[in-house]
C-alpha cells in the first residue's frame, strides 16, 4: 500500500504543474494568471513592468489566486532574496536583500516600508492579515526614497486594492474549505451609481482550528478566527479629476501563537540554563531564572532571610527537572493557552488632477492600529511540589508572624501583618490550594491589588501589546512634457503617536520573590507593610511620538529614444520623542495600595540613571535629517531588450534604546544606517514573449546597520557595517498558449566588513577556556570573570575566593551561610571551554583589583566577554533561493478549462542572529504547492482543489534567543503544515 501510494504521489506530482510569475506573455486568450501585460507603478506612473529599470516583482490579482499567494507568508516564497519570518514579541518583517527589520524597539523605522496604493503604513497588521480582491501587489528590491513617501532602505511592498469600476455591476464570491476545519469566505460586490459614480465593497472571513495540540489539556492552539472588510468610492466628475476614498477595517480575536515552540539543550548546572551548542527538545533549567535564584536558599540567605521559606536550592533539582518537552513542533505542553487580539482601520483619501501636461495627486491618510497577545513564557509545566516546604512556611508566618526562637513570644508581635497579604494574595486558599499569579494589568499591584490569574500548576506567561495612530498627507506633481526632459516632485509629512507599548513577563514565582523580599525589606526598616514593586516585570513606552517630512523628485531626461538617465534627489527629517520605563521588584509599595506608583516609597525608583535625581520615566528624544538620492541609466537595445545601472543611496533614521534592568552598559540611542547601492540589471523579453529573462546583479556598501540582540531583558540595538552583493534571475517560458514555466533563483552573500566587539549571550566566556561564566544570584544576569594571565586556573580561584568570602559574611550587604560552591565544568558536550559558577557580579567587580591581584589579574565583565563579529553573516539572510512551476492549461470544446498546477521552492541556508554558529543556523528547506482549479466558460465559476506544504515539512524559518534571567531557551518559527482543501467561487 505504501508504495502504491509512493507512485501515486509521483504521478500527481508529473501531472501537475507550476504558476508563473505575473509578467507579459503573448496570448492573453485564457485567464491563466501571467498572459496578460502587467502594468506597475513603481516609478508613480503605469508603465510595463519589462520597462521599469528597477528590481521589482508584481502580481496581478489572477496571479496571487494560481499561486496561493494568500498573506505575507506565502508572497515571499516565489520572490528572489526575499524572505518574511516572525520575530521579537508580536513582530514580523520581510528581510529583502539581507535588510530587514533587525533592530527591535518602539522607535526602530521600518527597513521595507509597506505601502497601501503608495501610501506608507507606519505600523500595520498586514501581516496578520490575508490577501482579498487587490489589483496587485508589488515588491521593489533595493534601496527607495526618491519616488515613495517613506524611505526604504531594503525595499518597497505595494499592495494595491481594486477600485470601483464605473461600467457596471460586478461581483465574485468564494467559500473554501479545508483540514484543522479550516473555513474561508471572501466575496466583492462593485456598482456603477451613474455615468460618474461607483462603489466597492468586500472582505473575506477566516475560522480554522489550531495547528499545534496542547498534550497538557488536549485543546488546539494557533487557530484563527478574524475578518476584514473594505469599502471604496470613485468618483470621476470629468475626465481629468478622479476623486478615490477608501476605509478598511480588521479583526482578529483567537489563539494565534505569538512563540510557536522553544528548544533548548538543557544545562544541568543552571549557570546557563540552556548550553549553546545544540537546540535539542528539552527544557531550560529554571534554577537559572529571575525566580531561580533570587528564591533560592542561597540568596534569601544572603538577605538574612530564613532559608525555610526558599522555594528551593540553585543547587537541587529546579521546577523543570521532569518536564518533557515534546519532540514534535507540533505539540507543546503548556498551561496557559494563547491569546491574540489585533485590530486595525485605514482610511484613504486621494484627488488626481490632469494639469494639461501635469498631474497632480494628493492623498490623506488616517491610520489605527492595536495588537493585544499573551503566551505561557516558557511553554512548560513547572512541578510545585519543590514549593511545598516554602508555601507551609509562608502560611505559618502569615498566622502567626516571625518565629522568635523563644518560648515567649514565640512569635515578633505584629509582624503577621507583613505575611498574610503574600498568602491572602498568591495561596488564598492554602499551601495545598491553587497558587495565583498576577494578571497582566497596569496598575502594578497584580495579585496584591486582586488582579489574579489561578491554578494548580505555577503559571507563568507574558503579555506583548501596543496601540498607535497616525496620519500624512502627501502630495506629488508629475509631468508628461513633450520634450526629453521630465520630472516628478513630490512631499509627506507624516505624524505617529503610540500611546501603550508593553512587554510583560508574569510568573507565580515573581509574586512570591517580590512578596517575601518586600515583607522583609519593609519589616527591617521600621516600615508598613510593602511587595517590592512590581510584581512582574514591564517595558512600557507610554509615549512615542515621531514627526516626519520628506521632500523628494526625480529629473527624467531622454538622449534619445533608447536611452534615458533619470537623476533622483529626497531630504528626510525625522524627530522622535519616547517616555519609557523598566520595572521589576524596583521600589517598596504598601500592600494597601491601589497603584504601585502612587507608593510613599516610589523616590527609590530612578527609571533614568542618566540624570540626577530619580525620575520615574526616561525621557528621551532624537533628530535626524539627511539628504539621499539616486542615479540611473538605462538603454533600451531593442523594445524587448533592457538594459541599466543605477546607484542609490538610503538611509534609515535611529533611534532610542528602551531602559534596561539591571543596568548594563549599552548606548541610550543608536545611529542612522545608510547603504550605498550598486545595482546592473536586463530585462528581456525574446521570441515574441514566449521567453522572457530579467536578470540583476548588485552590490551595498552598509554603514551602521542596526542589529537587535537581548541584554538584561530587554531587546537593544547597536551599528556595524556590512558588504553585502548578490545575483537575480528571474524567467518565464512559454512555448505554447497551453503550457508555461517560471523559474527564479537568487544567491545572497553577506557579512560584517568592520572590527566589532559584541558579547554573546548564549555564551558570556567569548569561547575562553581561561574564564568563569557567573551566575548572578541577585538578578538572574551572566557576567564572565577573564583571567588577565592567561590561566584558567586563575580566573576559577579568584571566583572560588571571592565565594568563599560572601559563604563567611565578608561582603558588606550579604549574610553569611550562602554555601556558594567552586566553579565546575560544564558538560562535555555543552560547547563550552569555561567553567560556571553561581556568584554575586557586584562583589566579583568590587574584589576584582585586590582579590583579584593574587591570581594574576582579571577582569570582570558585565555583560560578558566580547566577541569579535567582523566576518559574520548577517541574520535572515538565506545564501540560495530558487523557485520552479508548470502550469498546463486544457480547453474542453465546451468552454471548460482545467489547469493543473505545481510548485517547487527551495530557501537556502541562513541565520538566526549575528553570532552565528550551529545553534543559530537555520537549514535551508523547501516547500511544495499543487492545485488543480476547472473553470467554467468565461471563467464565471471554477472549482478548485489545493494542497500547500506537500510533504507536510516541519522546517525551521527564523528563532531567536530570549535573555539570560529567562534560561537561554530559542524560540522557533516554522513552516504552516501540510494544508489541503476545495474551494468553488463565482464571478459576474
Amino acid at each position: 500500500m505504501r508504495k502504491l501510494h509512493l507512485i501515486s504521489a509521483t504521478a500527481l506530482a508529473m501531472s501537475l504543474a507550476m504558476p508563473a510569475y505575473a509578467q507579459n506573455a503573448p496570448q492573453a486568450d485564457e485567464d491563466t494568471g501571467f498572459n496578460d501585460e502587467i502594468v506597475v507603478t513603481a516609478q508613480r506612473q503605469a508603465q510595463s513592468l519589462q520597462d521599469v529599470p528597477i528590481a521589482v516583482s508584481a502580481f496581478s490579482e489572477e496571479a496571487l489566486e494560481k499561486q496561493q499567494i494568500e498573506n505575507s507568508s506565502d508572497l515571499q516564497l516565489t520572490l528572489p532574496n526575499v524572505t518574511f519570518s516572525k520575530g521579537n514579541f508580536t513582530g514580523s518583517s520581510f528581510t529583502i536583500r539581507g535588510i530587514g527589520d533587525l533592530c527591535v524597539g518602539v522607535s526602530c523605522d521600518s527597513a521595507t516600508a509597506i505601502h497601501l496604493d503608495g501610501t506608507p503604513l507606519l505600523s500595520t497588521r498586514l501581516f496578520e492579515t490575508e490577501f482579498f480582491d487587490l489589483g496587485r501587489i508589488e515588491v521593489l528590491r533595493g534601496p527607495q526614497g526618491t519616488l515613495f513617501g517613506r524611505n526604504a532602505t531594503s525595499g518597497v511592498v505595494n499592495i494595491v486594492p481594486n477600485r470601483p469600476d464605473l461600467n457596471g455591476f460586478a461581483a465574485a464570491g468564494e467559500a473554501e474549505y479545508g483540514n484543522f476545519n479550516s473555513m474561508k469566505a471572501k466575496g466583492m460586490v462593485n456598482v456603477a451609481l451613474g455615468d460618474t459614480l461607483g462603489a466597492r465593497v468586500s472582505g473575506f472571513y477566516l475560522k480554522r482550528d489550531g495547528y499545534t495540540e496542547n498534550l497538557f489539556d488536549g485543546s488546539d492552539a494557533d487557530g484563527r478566527d478574524m475578518y476584514a472588510v473594505r469599502g471604496s468610492l470613485r468618483w470621476q466628475p470629468s475626465e481629468s479629476t478622479t476623486v478615490d476614498l477608501m476605509a478598511y477595517y480588521f479583526k482578529e480575536n483567537d489563539d494565534r501563537a505569538r512563540i510557536q515552540k522553544q528548544l533548548c539543550q538543557r544545562d544541568p548546572t543552571g549557570v546557563l540554563g540552556c548550553l549553546p551548542n545544540r537546540r535539542d527538545f528539552g527544557a531550560t533549567n529554571t534554577n537559572s531564572t529571575f525566580v531561580g535564584v533570587l528564591s533560592s536558599r542561597e540568596f534569601l540567605t544572603t538577605q538574612g532571610i530564613p532559608a525555610a521559606l526558599a522555594l528551593g536550592s540553585i543547587y537541587g533539582p529546579d521546577t523543570n527537572a521532569n518536564f518533557v518537552n515534546p519532540a514534535n513542533v507540533r505539540q507543546v505542553r503548556t498551561d496557559f493557552n494563547p491569546e491574540y487580539k489585533a485590530s486595525e482601520e485605514q482610511y484613504q483619501a486621494r484627488i488626481e488632477q490632469d494639469l494639461g501636461k501635469m498631474k497632480l495627486q494628493v492623498t490623506g491618510f488616517y491610520h489605527k492600529s492595536s495588537v493585544d497577545s499573551r503566551q505561557d513564557y516558557t511553554l512548560s509545566i513547572q512541578d510545585r511540589a519543590g514549593f511545598a516546604p516554602a508555601l507551609n512556611t509562608l502560611a505559618v508566618f502569615a498566622a502567626n508572624g516571625i518565629p522568635t526562637g523563644l518560648a515567649a513570644p514565640a512569635f515578633v508581635p505584629g509582624s503577621s501583618a507583613y505575611f498574610a497579604p503574600i498568602a491572602a494574595a498568591i495561596i488564598p486558599g492554602g499551601p495545598n490550594g491553587n497558587l495565583c499569579t498576577s494578571d497582566t494589568e497596569f496598575s502594578g499591584m497584580g495579585s496584591y491589588g486582586g488582579q489574579k490569574i489561578c491554578a494548580a500548576t505555577p503559571l507563568d506567561f507574558d503579555r506583548s501589546n501596543q496601540g498607535s495612530k497616525d496620519w500624512s498627507v502627501e502630495g506629488i506633481l508629475s509631468s508628461d512634457l513633450d520634450g526629453p526632459f521630465n520630472f516628478l516632485l513630490g512631499g509627506i509629512y507624516a505624524d505617529f503617536k503610540m500611546a501603550e507599548n508593553s512587554y510583560f513577563v508574569n510568573s507565580f514565582g515573581i509574586d512570591y520573590v517580590t512578596g517575601i523580599l518586600g515583607s522583609f525589606n519593609s519589616f527591617a526598616n521600621g516600615l508598613p507593610p510593602s511587595l517590592l514593586g512590581t510584581p512582574y516585570f514591564r517595558n512600557n513606552t507610554d509615549n512615542l511620538h515621531v514627526k516626519s517630512y520628506g521632500m523628494f523628485g526625480e529629473a527624467y531626461y531622454d538622449f534619445s529614444d533608447k536611452l534615458k538617465l533619470t537623476l533622483g534627489l529626497r531630504y528626510n527629517n525625522d524627530k522622535k520623542a519616547v517616555r519609557a520605563r523598566s520595572t521589576l521588584a524596583s521600589f517598596l509599595v504598601p500592600y494597601n495600595s491601589t497603584s504601585a506608583f502612587s507608593s510613599p516609597f516610589v523616590g527609590l525608583f530612578d527609571a533614568d540613571p542618566g540624570l540626577a535625581g530619580n525620575q520615574l520615566f526616561q525621557e528621551r528624544s532624537v533628530a535626524f535629517d539627511e539628504f539621499t538620492g539616486r542615479a540611473v541609466l538605462d538603454y533600451k537595445i531593442t523594445d524587448d531588450n533592457l538594459i541599466y545601472a543605477s546607484y542609490s543611496r538610503g538611509y534609515k533614521s535611529g533611534g532610542i534604546n528602551p531602559p534596561l534592568q539591571p543596568i548594563f552598559a549599552v548606548d541610550e540611542s543608536f545611529a542612522p544606517e545608510f547603504i550605498d547601492a550598486f545595482e546592473i540589471g536586463s530585462k528581456n523579453s525574446f521570441a515574441g514573449g514566449t521567453f522572457t529573462l530579467n536578470a540583476t546583479a548588485f552590490y551595498y556598501k552598509y554603514k551602521a546597520l542596526q542589529l537587535s540582540r537581548i541584554v538584561a531583558r530587554t531587546s537593544v540595538n547597536d551599528n556595524v557595517d556590512a558588504d553585502i552583493y548578490g545575483l537575480e534571475l528571474e524567467s518565464i517560458i512559454r512555448p505554447d498558449r497551453q503550457l508555461a514555466i517560471n523559474i527564479g533563483l537568487s544567491y545572497l552573500n553577506t557579512k560584517v566588513s568592520q572590527d566589532k566587539l559584541l558579547s554573546n549571550p548564549r555564551d558570556p566566556s567569548g569561547g575562553r577556556a581561561d574564564a568563569v561564566i557567573i551566575k548572578d544570584i541577585t538578578n538572574g544576569s551572566n557576567c564572565a570573570v577573564a583571567s588577565r594571565s592567561g590561566s584558567a586556573a586563575g580566573a576559577n580561584g579568584f571566583v572560588n575566593q571571592v565565594n568563599a568570602l560572601i559563604n563567611a559574611g565578608a561582603i558588606p550587604g550579604l549574610r553569611a551561610g550562602a554555601g556558594l560552591r567552586p566553579t565546575a565544568a560544564f558538560p562535555a558536550d555543552s560547547g563550552l571551554a569555561a567553567t560556571g559558577a553561581f556568584s554575586v557580579c557586584g562583589a566579583l567587580s568590587a574584589l576584582a583589583g585586590t582579590v583579584g591581584s593574587s591570581f594574576g589579574g582579571v577582569d570582570v565583565l558585565t555583560a560578558g566577554v566580547p566577541v569579535n563579529i567582523k566576518g559574520n553573516k548577517l541574520p535572515q539572510a538565506p545564501n540560495f533561493k530558487w523557485n520552479v512551476g508548470i502550469q498546463h492549461t486544457t480547453e474542453f470544446d465546451n468552454g471548460l478549462t482545467l489547469v493543473p498546477r505545481l510548485d517547487l521552492i527551495y530557501v537556502g541556508d541562513s541565520y538566526g542572529n549575528i553570532f552565528n554558529g550551529r545553534i543559530n543556523k537555520v537549514k535551508g528547506y523547501s516547500q511544495i504547492n499543487a492545485q488543480i482549479q476547472l473553470s467554467g466558460r468565461e471563467d464565471r465559476w471554477y472549482v478548485r482543489g489545493f494542497v500547500q506544504n506537500l510533504s507536510n515539512s516541519n522546517a525551521t524559518t527564523g528563532l531567536y534567543v530570549t535573555d539570560q534571567s529567562s534560561g537561554l531557551y530559542t524560540n522557533i518559527f516554522t513552516l504552516e503544515p501540510r494544508r489541503y482543501g476545495v474551494a468553488a467561487g463565482f464571478k459576474f
